[in-house]
């Protein structure tokens, strides 16, 4: 089992694949294993790198660790382990944070950048005001909030992935008990996304009861340039849901991006 000496902890990874870096980072209902639908799709073209974020899967925290606030400094210290200069990141709810994050301070080691369901903690007056909203969506244990972390109906119209999905989550025995009142205190700053003119990509479920899919087309308008993809049918966890449509999307987007 991988694991590499980052910044105080052993970080657990995997890489499949090879060709240009195509980083995964998980939600607060998963770890290294949520990606078990992408990674098979694209590490025949793409080095497939997924980890478990500090206090999931197989990362643990220090006793009193940082948690979050590590989270960018954590992918900086794996990609340079890796030796991965540059890299496209795909982050899907909290994952958000950690990939938004790192482009911020380290626009020019992005390639692209994929948003799914998730504020990401932008520092935008009209999405931070947006996001304050979600209070009420994210109030409770975060067992409580992963509750509504797919579509209604996900669990009678696909039982079979909706119970691997709870069987993933339960692998996660280390989250820190603050998670979400840390992830909504973090802010990132966009800027140097903008300046630089990171290809960005914003996927969002229709039927999402944590992230309002008005929120991320907010975000995309922000990002000049940045496309906005919502999928009917689909909750929280489009990648996991609905993954050949996911799968879909970011092809086409990886493949558009390489031809220009």
């Amino acid at each position: 089992m991988p694991h590499a000496r980052i910044n105080g902890i052993d970080l657990y990874y995997e890489s499949h694949g090879e060709g240009p870096a195509l980083v995964f980072a998980h939600g607060g209902g998963g770890n290294h294993l949520s990606w078990w639908q992408q990674v098979p799709a694209f590490s025949g073209n793409y080095r497939c790198v997924t980890f478990d974020h500090r206090g999931f899967g197989e990362s643990h925290d220090v006793t009193d660790g940082p948690g979050p606030n590590a989270y960018v400094e954590d992918l900086r210290q794996l990609l340079d382990h890796l030796g991965i200069e540059k890299a496209t990141l795909v982050g899907q709810s909290m994952g958000g944070w950690s990939v938004l994050g790192f482009s911020a301070l380290f626009p020019n080691r992005v390639d692209a950048l994929v948003l799914c369901d998730t504020t990401a903690g932008m520092d935008d007056p009209e999405v931070l005001q947006a996001q304050a909203a979600l209070r009420d969506n994210t109030r409770g244990t975060l067992g409580q909030v992963l509750q509504r972390a797919y579509a209604a109906n996900f669990p009678q119209r696909d039982p079979v992935r909706c119970f691997l999905y709870q069987q993933i989550t339960g692998l996660n025995r280390n989250v820190p008990s603050k998670l979400i009142p840390i992830l909504m205190g973090m802010k990132h700053r966009v800027d140097a996304v903008i300046e630089k003119r990171i290809p960005a990509m914003l996927i969002v479920g229709e039927e999402d009861a944590l992230i309002a899919p008005q929120i991320m087309e907010t975000m995309a308008k922000r990002l000049p340039g940045s496309r906005f993809v919502k999928f009917p049918g689909a909750g929280h966890s489009v990648y996991f849901e609905q993954p050949d449509e996911f799968n879909r999307a970011l092809s086409n987007f990886l493949l558009e991006r390489r031809r220009s």
